[in-house]
């Protein structure tokens, strides 16, 4: 039954500033639903995890940033047309150094939040569970 499964790589980035606010999106997930997280997506051929996440960041926020630490990787399936996915991300945390602008059309809004309040507005549990972790590392 592997068959049955597709298996996805993503790598993602926790950007934190000096003012100690997190950058976050606002997109729509495969249910079309509004939701805040961070920026991440899709490893491509021949490229490491940590370029991914660099990339991915530097194309959904227009934020240039280097990795400062591997964070964690998170696993986790979902169901997408009809086909079960099995998805690991991999996540570090990063500093900005140049910030630029979205051009993204995936991504609705790119925005700074207190990394101490960020944790109400976050729409997924592994990303509060990340952000916990990210405070204890700063």
């Amino acid at each position: 039954m592997k068959n049955n499964v597709k298996f996805e790589y993503s790598a993602g980035g926790i950007v934190v500033n000096d003012n100690k606010e997190v950058l976050l999106i606002k997109t729509k997930n495969l249910k079309n639903e509004t939701v805040i997280t961070f920026p991440k997506g899709h490893i491509e051929k021949n490229e490491s995890a940590l370029e991914a996440a660099i990339r991915e960041v530097k194309e959904e926020t227009g934020v240039e940033a280097f990795v400062i630490k591997k964070i964690k990787d998170v696993e986790y399936w979902f169901v997408h047309q009809g086909q079960k996915v099995h998805k690991k991300v991999f996540w570090f945390l990063m500093k900005p150094v140049k910030i630029g602008e979205s051009k993204n059309v995936e991504v609705d809004e790119v925005f700074w939040y207190d990394i101490n309040k960020v944790d109400q507005i976050l729409s997924y549990k592994s990303d509060k569970e990340l952000i916990a972790e990210v405070k204890n590392l700063i």
